[in-house]
């Protein structure tokens, strides 16, 4: 018998193409370096959690690099104000022109919906594109109560996970 919790909506997978109706939409594709090695170096940052540890909201992973069904836990908010937020890894992408995962959220999270952190590679002009999708929902009385500063809130954390996952430092 599986006792890991369910996710808290059906449209599991949905930020692989059309996003559901019914909830908020998020895109976001940015320029973020040049060259093969660099959609490699990106890549790998992504599927490391490395945005989300750049942005110190990194709390736990089951897995060193992302996973389908691996549980990680980030925290939303600032300081003692933040909120644990439960999520599962739902698909990851290692294509030859597109890197990444999604996850997508558990029962304890503040929202219900899924995120892709992807990386895109643009052959024909050698640009690597960071790239943001996501589609959420309120699940919690203080996130509909939110509203419009959680929809700005989700655009400006999209934001710093590019700007983030642009300055990933080179391992060395």
């Amino acid at each position: 018998m599986n006792d890991r919790p369910s996710f808290t909506y059906s449209e599991i997978g949905a930020t692989r193409g059309e996003l559901p109706a019914g909830y908020r939409h998020l895109r976001l594709r940015r320029e973020i370096g040049r060259g093969v090695d660099e959609f490699d170096r990106l890549g790998q940052a992504v599927l490391g959690y490395r945005i989300q540890q750049g942005l110190g909201i990194l709390r736990e992973t089951q897995t060193p690099v992302a996973e389908p069904g691996a549980d990680i836990t980030v925290l939303l908010g600032v300081g003692r104000f933040g909120l644990r937020a439960p999520c599962r890894v739902v698909y990851v992408l290692r294509e030859p022109d597109r890197i990444g995962f999604a996850y997508g959220t558990l029962p304890g999270h503040p929202e219900s919906g899924e995120e892709l952190f992807a990386v895109e590679y643009d052959r024909e002009t050698g640009t690597v594109y960071g790239v943001v999708t996501a589609f959420s929902r309120p699940a919690s009385w203080y996130t509909r109560l939110g509203g419009p500063l959680a929809v700005l809130a989700q655009r400006v954390a999209a934001a710093a996970y590019l700007a983030v996952l642009r300055r990933t430092p080179r391992e060395r």
